[in-house]
């Protein structure tokens, strides 16, 4: 559950944090945790393939986050990735994007996934944006939902050996690039959580 935020919002917006994470949602505040390490593997393979196919068709602009896109007073959010196309790049600002995205892309963790999948869908759909993505890296699928006057509706949900295909965007990724990612392997650590490496001279020949 969220801090209610419309009051401070609205009264005093120049008290919120310019380069905090947080989100409004409805207007309330979200905290904005420090996504984990293949969280982060994932979505920046996603928006890499994502950037090299809109540039190279000179589609729009795609962004990362930290970057907020102000939908209203009530609801400014920072998805993980998104994409704008090029005759709407008017809404963009230096700091942020005021307006309705093209597509967003919210990539699963365990502190984002309630949020993701219920608060966020139900604001996306709100305000028609077209195409929303949610990745899942621990199941490993990418279930795309398209927007109608009905809602969203899932247009599938892509698993590791697909590749992705979307009608407003082609891009053919392969999911089992994105999805490739090695367990990280536990380390021996001391009670302060530093890792002990044996110590080993700089000089063998001394």
């Amino acid at each position: 559950m969220g801090i209610p935020a419309k009051l401070l919002y609205r009264c005093n917006s120049h008290l919120l944090p310019e380069t905090g994470r947080f989100e409004i949602l409805d207007g309330d505040l979200w905290p904005i945790y420090a996504p984990g390490t293949k969280h982060q593997a994932v979505s920046l393979r996603i928006a890499a393939a994502l950037l090299g196919h809109v540039d190279a068709g000179n589609l729009g602009q795609v962004f990362q986050a930290p970057y907020k896109v102000i939908l209203s007073r009530e609801n400014v959010i920072q998805p993980d990735i998104l994409f704008i196309r090029q005759e709407r790049r008017g809404m963009l600002g230096e700091m942020n994007l005021q307006g309705v995205p093209d597509l967003v892309v919210e990539v699963l963790s365990r502190n984002t996934r309630e949020r993701d999948i219920r608060v966020k869908r139900k604001i996306y759909s709100g305000f028609e944006i077209p195409e929303y993505w949610i990745v899942d890296p621990a199941l490993e699928t990418v279930e795309v939902l398209l927007w109608s006057e009905m809602g969203y509706a899932s247009a599938g949900v892509c698993r590791r050996p697909d590749r992705l295909f979307t009608p407003r965007m082609p891009l053919g990724l392969q999911l089992s690039s994105v999805f490739s990612f090695p367990e990280a392997t536990r380390r021996r650590t001391n009670t302060k959580g530093y890792e002990r490496i044996p110590w080993r001279s700089p000089c063998p020949n001394l």
